[in-house]
Parts: structure tokens; sequence; C-alpha cells
């Protein structure tokens, strides 16, 4: 989430509030965003870059020091977080719910990500699914460091009214940048700079610098002596650090995760945060009339606490009213059909069903002679049949199964044959079991010694 809005960052704006000697210092760390800024700015004002949704930009991590300055930092690697944030200041005391609003309309989506394959010098890249704004690294400043950032979400979706043609809302990217403490933790902090930044759909950057020049190359020259120039690239500047900077968690963060390189599963689980794995999901099924409050504890009980909020008012009617799209759109492709199979009751479907019969060596004989008689369909309608589902498809599995059924101990079932051609048997093995057939069925008899069941004949 966009983070606290109660102790802001001190962006550009309001530079005259930073400390005095903070005027004439040199910056340990300059960076320098590869996109060029509005020509449409006026002279006193913060630079202005338009970038293209999800097109890569290039940000260079360049080593500011003066000889000695911060010489323990050297040899050593230092930890970048990035961000893209809102700069109004009316957005920001609602960035809560305009995140919540964007990851409703765009499931599965990333707000800002990483292009590794284009990225030079960047270890250890990391994004928090739980937060869609930030993305982090470590990296050397004695070595050539480049990271390329794609921006998804677009100006335009924040905008208060949705007429056509409205001005989108500029964003920042911020950047903060922290050494190790003797913990080996990357708490300490040396520098944090951001940029002004609006986001169109693709080529609408391109489109709307080349109409900002248009508009000043008819402007007279005394008109232009306000407005900045167009530089090539755009100057990230100093800011205060990100208020979230004092509660860093240090703990293993997940794996660098893109929906845009690479969809993670997993559930990823996906899950994020690398919490404790949750207990297995309870297999009761939702009913109708399930109330909200159950829902929610329903939704718990079945790994899918992540969405709590988004279904807080629904009841079981309302949940099981949701068609599969309806909850992919919502939830992802992942987590969707995750909870549309959980909603509809749906069992794991088992690697193979097979059918027994079980019957005792002196009826066996007598349909024998039967079948001399009876067509051998009807001879196996007229007894009852279980089914076995196997998993596993191995000798050991169908011992257990088969005791299961009739209620016996496996240890009590000496071998498993399978009755070939002449009558000939067959020891089971778990190669045969893997060529079974889908739903063959089989007749079952029991051969007793001493009480114990020594041996049991399959049959089709």
């Amino acid at each position: 989430y966009f983070s606290d809005v109660l102790a802001l960052p001190i962006f550009k704006q309001e530079e005259s509030s930073l400390p005095p000697d903070n005027e004439n210092k040199i910056l340990p760390f300059q960076y320098v965003l590869c996109a060029a800024t509005s020509p449409a700015v006026k002279l006193h004002d913060e630079t202005l870059t338009y970038l293209n949704q999800g097109q890569s930009y290039e940000i260079r991590m360049l080593d500011n020091r003066k000889l000695g300055e911060l010489p323990e930092i050297n040899g050593k690697l230092v930890k970048s977080i990035f961000r893209v944030v809102f700069h109004d200041r009316r957005l920001q005391y609602t960035e809560h719910q305009q995140l919540e609003g964007w990851r409703w309309n765009r499931p599965g989506d990333r707000i800002l990500d990483i292009d590794i394959p284009m990225s030079v010098g960047i270890i250890d890249p990391r994004a928090n699914p739980n937060q869609l704004n930030t993305v982090e690294f470590l990296w050397d400043p004695a070595k050539r460091t480049s990271v390329f950032i794609q921006v998804h979400c677009i100006s335009t979706e924040f905008t208060m009214r949705k007429h056509g043609g409205e001005k989108g809302v500029p964003f920042r990217v911020q950047i903060d940048t922290f050494k190790e403490n003797e913990n080996g933790e990357y708490t300490e902090h040396l520098h944090s700079a951001s940029c002004q930044i609006k986001v169109f759909k693709p080529k609408g950057a391109d489109r709307k610098q080349k109409t900002d020049r248009e508009k000043m190359e008819k402007r007279t020259p005394h008109e232009k002596e306000k407005y900045q120039p167009s530089y090539e690239t755009t100057i990230l500047t100093e800011c205060s650090p990100w208020p979230e900077i004092t509660y860093v968690n240090n703990s293993p963060s997940p794996g660098f995760n893109s929906s845009h390189n690479s969809f993670s599963l997993g559930e990823g689980n996906g899950s994020p945060n690398h919490q404790p794995e949750p207990p297995p999901p309870v297999t009761d099924n939702l009913l109708p009339t399930t109330t909200p409050q159950e829902a929610q504890q329903w939704l718990h009980r079945n790994r899918f606490s992540t969405f709590t909020r988004l279904f807080t008012n629904f009841s079981g009617a309302d949940l099981l009213k949701l068609t599969r799209d309806d909850v992919i759109q919502i939830c992802g492709p992942a987590d969707g059909i995750r909870l549309f199979n959980a909603l509809k009751g749906r069992m794991v479907r088992p690697r193979l069903t097979i059918y027994v019969c079980q019957e005792s060596l002196q009826l066996r004989e007598q349909q024998q002679q039967q079948q001399q008689q009876q067509q051998k369909h009807e001879d196996g309608d007229s007894n009852v049949y279980h089914a076995i589902y196997l998993e596993e498809l191995t000798a050991v599995e169908l011992t257990e199964k088969i005791a299961q059924l009739f209620s016996i101990s496996p240890c009590q079932i000496s071998q498993i044959y399978k009755q070939g051609p002449t009558g000939i048997h067959v020891l089971i093995s778990d190669e045969m079991i893997q060529n079974f057939q889908e739903e063959a069925c089989f007749i079952l008899d029991t051969m007793k010694g001493n009480e114990v069941v020594r041996q049991m004949p399959f049959s089709k």
C-alpha cells in the first residue's frame, strides 16, 4: 500500500523547509531517469516527465561521493527502495482507498515493476505482492548500475470525474537508499530523491511531449523565457525519506514477483510475506443461507484471507452467484480458479479410478458356468461394485485402499494378483497399476489360509 500520509516526505515544492546546510551539500548519490522533461514547465517549477504505461525506462544509479566520503560503504552493497506515490496531498490522504479501487479493477497487476532482463548491476530484486507500488534491490556503488522500471497505472485512472479529456494526476518516483547497520540490516538512511511524472497510455507520452513542444514553438521569445528548456534526462532531486523507512521490515521478503515478467504462481503463493503455512482448508461447503460474517470465516478457513476485505458484505448467496469469470477478474487467475472450485465444492480429481466387487470362490464358480448362457456384461450388472481412487499408483496404495474398503488390516493381505491369460496369476506391480485403464472393473476373489488372507486375485 502507499505509506502513512501523516508524515509525508518533503518534495521540491517545499524544499525551503529543508535545513539550510542541505542547500550546498554534495549528495552521495545521483539518480537519473532517462526520459525527457516537458518543455511546458515554468522556470521555477519542478520538472515534469511524461512516461508511457508499461514501457521500460532506465534509471541510472550514480555514485556521487567525494574522495573519503562514506568510507564505510566501500566494497559493500547498499539497498534502494523505489516507490511510485501520489504527488497531490488530496490523493495522499485517500491513497488507501485509491489503491484498493485500482486493485479491484486490475486484479493481479502491479503499479511498479522492475524489468530484470534489461537492468544491469542490481542484486536480489524483490517486489512484495502486498505493496503494488514498491520494489527494492541491492547494488554496489562502485559498479555500473542501471535499473529499468515499468509503471502500469495511468494518471487518468485517479481523476475525480471521468467524462473524457480530464487532466491526469501527477505521480512521484521516489528512491530511498540505505546502508547496513551493525546487524547486517539495511536500515541506516543514506539518501532520498524523487521526481514528478505523469503516465499515459502507450505512445500517449510521446504525443503529449510533441504537443507541448509545438505549443512552445508558437510562443514569443519573451514568453519562452518564462519556461524551462526540455532536458533529455530527468535528475531526481533530494527529498525527505519516505516515512515508512523508520519501520523497514528486514525479515526476508518474497522473491521478485511480477505479473508481467512471468507472473509468479503460487498461490503464491504467492502468498505474500513468507507467513507461516496456513492450516489445511476445511472441506465445508458454503451455503446460500450463510451470513456475511460466516462467509468471512469461511474465506479465512479456506485460505482466502487476502480477499476478505473485497467480500466484506457478501453473503453465501452472493458468493455462490459469482461466475468463474467474475472470480478470476476479482482475484486473478490462480486464486480465482481456486476460489471458484472451493465455492462449487469441487474435489481434486484422482489420477486413477477403478471399480472392484468382492465375491466368494463358490459364487465365482457359479458365475463362470452362467457365462456360457449369458452375456458378460449381464453378469457384471448383478454385482455391487465399489470405487477405489488412486493417487500414487503403487501396489502399496492399492493394498491399503482394498484393506480400508473391506475393513481389514493391510498386513492381512499377503499378495495381490491379476488373473491373466489362461487363468494365470500375475503379481500386481506399480508399473501394472500405472497401465490400468481408467474406470476398469475387477472382481476380487479372496483365498484364506490359517484364517489369514494370503492372496487376492484380480480378474476383469
